[in-house]
């Protein structure tokens, strides 16, 4: 008989943490909540030491210790043990963390969380933990996908799922359901990576040995996956599950083990087997002899060795769960100098190591492990979402490439930036930030992140930012309001004008009463001015401020300035057939009738006046009220001397001319023969 073992086998990273640590912390006033593993021979191993496994918080004393295992736990969980003041120990597993965290992340963005996976196993109830208990949870398919809410969801998987079964789901599921389904792949690239090799080793073995607890999910999943491509599978929780009669006629059988098989549980399986026939005991003495390099050691692995002597040479280990001896060569120890004698004094103490070779023997070192500890830790941390930093280093067809410890780094050409990217090259030697998409470690250790959901995330948190202020800006302006504004820019037509961090325009013809012809001849970009509110747009965004609504008009200065008999200089700035305009200072102007231009009566003001002439002129009166001024340049001119002749026959009566086209502001002498002839300028016109 032939045997083949799966090269990934026994503890999983998470299941030795949980389980090294319930074997090395103290027993006394400790808890465990649940069972360590799926494993009845660890369970009793640890409830030995005098630890207690619990299944409800309310088992576990005030101040005690608790274990939380690599299935994790809800958020209620920490809560109550921050309130109870329980100490906690906490060995959940990097990946379901990672999915709590993903989990925890969507419900607070409004999402229906979905997991796919096992409604009764303990890391399912855990992980709905953190979405207050409300996920819809499924385990198959055929489910009914129609209770799910009209909203987006989010889904997630038991980390120990099925990648097939998630994969025909997740296929089910977009297909059934109308809104947005955002599916998070966090299934643990372990298991993934053991249902690969397991489907494999089932497709060219005769028969296959699946050795784990029968409560196990994983080692269910392993079972699943090898009965589909071999009709010859046994289950086998311990050795006493072994009959072999069953198996000794096949000539090749695979042994597959589950992630919480402790490698001892499967040498006691091997062993029998090997007791069974005594003409297959060489074949099993070198199998179990060889189960270290094949099964349990990997390149790349930590584990924890015992010392047993040193020399000039190097330090002598035991291997863990073995009785293998293996040398860490000197170079090799994390030292500024070698000194046997140090470890000598150490013998029988635990050292970490990291096993850097497994063929043709197993290499180890214990300096290369603080790196791989602070590779790990930065993975773990990336895995939750947390945003990095790399250099661009080359590009292909596909994407941008990079390097991140030991990993590569791939940015696919649709997660650069929002949009089409034609010119990658340009971003060879750019720094990017980065958030991680996905993990592979199958085949070589690479990381696909994303650029561009850092982008638009960051953009979207920008556009809400502007628009709660822009909200909160309107609910809180009003038409006739007085705001502060700082001048930003100038146009030709106005100024933009920064409110609260919000732009209003001032338009040109609100910042003087007299009007200007250039923006900066009122306002100065960068500087604070107050203004008025003279409308508002909201549904357009726009909101109209004017300048000259609180300064005073120049009317209403004209009565402190002027008064009745005060002489003026101004200029002509508009001719009527009636008179003229002149302007007494910017925005006052004053009628000069035209009966008040000459002691000489004229046909036309333009025979003595001209647009732009200057001239002096003698205030008559002065109505602010209705802002009105009446002028006489003739007042300030001496009356011209007329020669009286004796009264003839018949000139009793006064000879006048038509008050033809006059139009005064106020009651003038009309020019006559008689001297004693007047006319109201009311009357003229009243008769206009």
């Amino acid at each position: 008989m032939e045997l083949v073992f799966a090269k990934n086998g026994g503890f999983c990273r998470g299941v030795k943490k949980a389980v090294d640590t319930a074997l090395s912390v103290s027993p006394e006033n400790t808890y465990i909540f649940g069972e360590i593993i799926h494993n009845p021979k660890v369970v009793e191993e640890i409830t030995a030491r005098g630890i207690v496994t619990v299944d409800k918080l309310s088992d576990v004393p005030q101040g005690a210790t608790l274990i939380i295992r690599s299935h994790g736990v809800g958020k209620s969980v920490y809560e109550e043990c921050a309130r109870r003041d329980i100490k906690v120990v906490d060995c959940t597993c990097e990946f379901v963390k990672r999915t709590q965290k993903i989990i925890k992340a969507q419900y607070e963005a409004g999402k229906a969380i979905i997991i796919v996976g096992e409604r009764t196993h303990p890391e399912v109830i855990g992980l709905n933990g953190w979405c207050d208990n409300s996920a819809y949870i499924f385990s198959s398919e055929t489910d009914d996908f129609s209770i799910l809410p009209p909203k987006k969801c989010c889904v997630v998987a038991q980390t120990t799922y099925s990648k097939e079964k998630f994969e025909k789901i997740i296929k089910n599921l977009n297909d059934k359901s109308e809104k947005t389904v955002e599916v998070f792949e966090t299934i643990c690239y372990t298991t993934i990576g053991r249902q690969n090799e397991a489907s494999e080793l089932a497709q060219k073995c005769d028969a296959i040995i699946v050795i784990g607890g029968l409560n196990s999910s994983n080692t269910n999943k392993l079972y699943d996956v090898c009965a589909k491509y071999c009709k010859n599978v046994f289950r086998l929780e311990n050795a006493a599950d072994l009959e072999y009669t069953t198996i000794k006629s096949f000539k090749k059988v695979g042994i597959v083990t589950g992630a919480s098989t402790p490698n001892s549980q499967t040498q006691e399986v091997l062993l029998k087997m090997e007791m069974e026939t005594e003409a297959k005991a060489t074949m099993m003495e070198e199998v179990v002899a060889n189960m270290d390099n094949q099964t349990r050691f990997k390149k790349g692995q930590l584990i924890t060795a015992t010392i047993s002597s040193a020399d000039d040479t190097g330090v002598a280990v035991l291997l863990p769960n073995t009785k293998k001896e293996v040398m860490l060569d000197k170079a090799e120890v994390d030292c500024e100098v070698y000194n046997k004698d140090e470890f000598n004094a150490k013998t029988g103490e635990e050292i970490e190591l990291m096993v850097v070779a497994v063929t043709p023997r197993v290499v180890l070192s214990q300096k290369q492990i603080k790196q791989v500890k602070e590779e790990e830790a930065m993975l773990a941390e990336i895995q939750s979402g947390k945003e990095f930093e790399v250099t661009c280093t080359g590009f292909n067809k596909g994407g941008l490439t990079s390097t991140l410890g030991s990993y590569t780094v791939f940015v696919p050409a649709r997660e650069v930036r929002s949009g089409f990217v034609k010119e990658l090259d340009k971003y060879v030697g750019k720094k990017l930030r980065l958030r991680m998409l996905e993990v592979r470690k199958e085949r070589r250790k690479e990381i696909i992140a994303s650029q561009r959901v850092i982008i638009e995330e960051e953009r979207a948190a920008k556009e809400a930012a502007r628009a709660a202020k822009e909200a909160e800006f309107f609910a809180n302006i009003h038409v006739d309001d007085v705001v502060e504004g700082k001048v930003e820019r100038i146009t030709a037509f106005g100024a933009f004008v920064s409110v609260n961090g919000f732009d209003c325009l001032a338009h040109i013809s609100d910042l003087s009463w007299t009007g200007v012809k250039s923006v900066a001849d009122v306002l100065e970009t960068g500087k604070k001015y107050e203004f008025k509110v003279l409308k508002i747009d909201e549904e357009s965004k726009k909101v109209s401020i004017g300048y000259k609504q609180l300064q005073p008009q120049p009317w209403d200065l004209v009565a402190e300035k002027y008064v009745e008999g005060d002489v003026i200089h101004g200029k002509v700035v508009r001719i009527v057939p009636f008179g003229a305009f002149v302007e007494v200072e910017k925005g006052i102007d004053g009628l000069v009738h035209v009966s008040q231009i000459s002691h000489e009566f004229l046909e036309n003001p333009t025979t003595v006046l001209a647009i732009g002439q200057e001239i002096d002129a003698k205030i008559l009166k002065l109505d602010c009220e209705n802002r009105k001024m009446t002028l006489s340049i003739k007042a300030l001119e001496p009356k011209p001397e007329v020669e009286r002749k004796p009264k003839e026959e018949g000139e009793g009566k006064t000879r006048s001319r038509k008050a033809k086209d006059v139009k005064p502001d106020d009651e003038v002498t009309e020019w006559s023969e008689s001297s004693d002839a007047s006319i109201s300028i009311a009357d003229l016109l009243n008769q206009k």
